[in-house]
């Protein structure tokens, strides 16, 4: 009976997977607080809308708390999302350069990874002293006496979203790198040898 013949890309007989990285649980466990968030934002839309119509008393606050929800969730799932390769983007050129020339595919999206990482320091730059501001002044938004909510939080979670979605950003140009200079090679669920189990 002939050997059944192992993925290439297998672990060694009895090396157990590796486990995923730090930066994976972190970006993971954000996504799912965001997760959380919109299905807390789904009750507290509804919870609304019922109050309104059956009892004449809406939930006070829920405008200014879907506002700043949309901008929060946002930021949450960001990094995983780019973890996962699922931003929208245009692949009229860079799919089929990826798909006819791999190396060339690769050594172009690194220089678009890379600018992302740069977009998001950028953010991170920009929105700190705000943050700092809205910490040390307890700004708020809604009307006082009636909601008000600071928005130091949001700003945090920004901050945060920022700062890992640009290393995530770093992490993919530099796998992007080493695919282009052929020290690295593509796995056929898109992920690199180094990334196929974790």
């Amino acid at each position: 009976m002939a050997d059944i013949d192992s993925h290439p890309d297998a672990p060694e007989a009895g090396k157990p997977p590796r486990a995923p990285s730090l930066l994976h649980r972190a970006t993971s466990l954000l996504s799912v607080v965001g997760t959380c968030w919109i299905l807390a934002l789904m009750l507290l839309i509804n919870a609304d809308v019922f109050g309104r119509f059956l009892f004449s008393r809406p939930v006070v606050g829920v405008p200014e708390m879907v506002s700043l929800s949309i901008v929060g969730i946002v930021f949450l799932q960001l990094a995983h999302t780019l973890r996962l390769n699922r931003f929208i983007r245009s692949d009229i050129l860079i799919g089929r350069l990826l798909t006819a020339r791999p190396r060339a595919g690769h050594a172009l999206q690194a220089v678009h990874h890379f600018f992302g990482a740069v977009l998001a320091v950028i953010i991170f730059y920009f929105v700190f002293p705000n943050f700092i501001e809205a910490w040390k002044e307890g700004t708020y938004v809604g009307n006082f006496g009636h909601f008000t909510v600071q928005t130091w939080p949001l700003l945090l979670i920004i901050l945060t979203g920022a700062a890992f979605t640009g290393i995530q950003f770093l992490v993919h140009t530099y796998t992007d790198i080493r695919i282009a200079l052929g020290l690295d090679s593509v796995a056929d669920d898109g992920l690199t040898e180094s990334e196929t189990y974790e």
